[in-house]
């Protein structure tokens, strides 16, 4: 069973309340399975680009079937294949901070990233509460 919009869309609201916990605005974005915009949404005060961001992290977790660190990594040991990548794929593929999939038993259902934390971690906290919100 995919995604539904009322899950996607508590997943924005669990990220967005740590977000206000840390004074941090961000943006989240939630796409399916396939790195397709399912929600966005983006707070008060979040810096304009972080939206693009987000869903540009989010798409390349769910393509790539990896969390953004493991996909960091990946990048930062084959930069040569990650330079390729542009000129072959729609879509930019983006590793970054605050980016995980959202998995339902052994399916990927899609995956979110958040965009816009003031200093290091904050996007993965704010990642990390979204996804408690599906897993309560």
């Amino acid at each position: 069973m995919p995604l539904t919009l009322h899950e996607a869309q508590a997943v924005i609201t669990g990220a967005h309340e740590r977000a206000a916990e840390l004074a941090a605005p961000v943006t989240v974005a939630v796409v399916d399975e396939g790195g397709h915009l399912q929600a966005l949404g983006r707070m008060t005060g979040a810096p304009p680009l972080s939206a693009q961001i987000a869903e540009v992290k989010a798409a390349s977790v769910a393509l790539f079937r990896r969390d953004g660190a493991v996909l960091r990594k990946m990048q930062e040991t084959s930069p040569a294949f990650f330079a390729q990548l542009d000129g072959a794929v729609r879509v930019p593929i983006l590793a970054g901070a605050g980016a995980a999939l959202i998995v339902r038993g052994d399916t990927v259902l899609g995956a979110l990233a958040v965009s816009g934390g003031w200093t290091p971690g904050q996007d993965d906290e704010c990642a990390e509460a979204a996804l408690a919100v599906l897993a309560s």
